[in-house]
């Protein structure tokens, strides 16, 4: 299994291993999404939160865990539709097997499917999987961050160098977030502060800024299986993954990712937000 996905430099067995399975993994429940997307037999149900599931997203993940199980058996499993495992290696998968239903529902390919493996309370490693537009994106603590696009070699991907919050593109998934946790006005404020802002939302948004082509992304509503497979990539690309207030966590419950260059710019707007 090893040597199939590039890094910077040699990683742990341990997490090398888990590193090509989560790669090899989510790209085939990325493939499987792909057999109910802009299709009337997607399976439309609404979750007791009044939030969308479909068959893509229940079989992307039974797909992920089988996987797992089958490699890792030890391992902890905390999904996003079928709850948690409990294992005792030390190491946790967390998995959002389709991150963007309701843009999956309406027919949009900005989704993804979402691995990412702790170790110790630690994320080590995350994938984003964007199959409907052909990319995918892998990181390791120390091994860089990686991205393939249109089935090309993965190569390095870095965040954007700039610098002046007025020079910068920042995006966001929802307005609905910001009016529920009565945020609106931090976006006003950063659509007033950047050149350029856009809805470009979910995972894909993130995947922006690890490869440089978005400077910020912001969301006021998360949840730990949407934000595991991020920090990694995003760390690793160069940039940050924090919450509001700039602590580097997954578990903040909300998001703010940066090249790294507008950080305190942009935390001097969330910080103040509440």
């Amino acid at each position: 299994m090893a040597g199939a996905t590039p890094t910077d430099q040699a990683l742990p067995r341990d997490i090398q291993d888990r590193l090509e399975l989560a790669v090899r993994a989510a790209r085939a429940a990325g493939r499987l999404t792909l057999k109910y997307f802009q299709r009337a037999d997607a399976g439309l149900e609404l979750k007791p939160d009044d939030t969308p599931v479909t068959r893509a997203d229940r079989e992307g993940e039974q797909l992920l865990r089988k996987s797992i199980g089958r490699h890792f058996p030890d391992d902890d499993i905390l999904g996003e539709e079928f709850g948690e495992k409990q294992g005792g290696s030390g190491f946790r998968w967390i998995l959002d097997p389709l991150d963007g239903t309701k843009t999956f529902i309406r027919g949009v390919p900005l989704y993804g499917t979402l691995v990412g493996v702790e170790k110790d309370d630690e994320v080590v490693l995350g994938v984003i999987v964007l199959p409907a537009v052909a990319e995918y994106l892998y990181a390791a603590r120390g091994g860089g961050s990686w991205h393939s696009e249109g089935g090309n070699p993965p190569a390095k991907a870095r965040v954007s160098g700039t610098r002046a919050l007025a020079e910068a593109t920042f995006c966001y998934t929802s307005l609905g977030g910001f009016v529920e946790t009565r945020r609106v006005g931090a976006l006003e404020k950063l659509t007033s502060a950047t050149r350029l802002s856009r809805g470009w939302g979910d995972c894909y948004g993130y995947a922006l800024v690890a490869t440089g082509r978005v400077d910020v992304m912001i969301d006021p509503q998360m949840n730990v299986w949407d934000c595991a497979a991020l920090k990694p990539i995003i760390e690793e690309a160069g940039g940050s993954f924090t919450d509001w207030r700039g602590t580097p966590t997954i578990y903040g419950g909300e998001s703010l990712a940066t090249n790294g260059h507008l950080q305190e710019q942009v935390l001097d707007i969330t910080r103040s937000a509440g």
